[in-house]
């Protein structure tokens, strides 16, 4: 059983770049997907897949945000760059055994949750 701890979350303005930090405790975290959603209807950012990962992207972020996971910290992060107000959102990581998958129902173990909030 994985427990997961977000962090990095802040304000910023529009074009800068910020990383969010999704840590594991626990273990097995690399028979893990973790994927990264955003907002009360948990729209699907990325993903990346269990093992050393490949990584997939929703249209809205493809381009400007990059997900990389270090199994030996435990950790999967969210890279945004070239930052948006229509990013502005509350962003979950959430892992999942199964997958890789674009739909957070298909996701078991939840983090608290960074807010992320773009002024333009």
């Amino acid at each position: 059983q994985v427990q997961l701890v977000q962090s990095g979350g802040g304000a910023v303005q529009t074009g800068d770049s910020l990383t969010l930090s999704c840590v594991a405790s626990g273990s097995a975290f690399a028979d893990y997907s973790v994927a990264w959603f955003r907002g009360r209807s948990r729209e699907f950012i990325g993903v990346v897949n269990k093992g050393p990962g490949s990584t997939w992207y929703g249209n809205s972020v493809k381009g400007r945000f990059i997900i990389s996971r270090d199994n030996t910290k435990n950790t999967v992060t969210l890279e945004m760059n070239d930052l948006k107000p229509e990013d502005t959102a509350l962003y979950y990581c959430a892992a999942g055994r199964r997958g890789p998958y674009s739909y957070s129902s298909e996701y078991e173990i939840w983090g608290q949750g960074s807010q992320v909030t773009v002024s333009s």
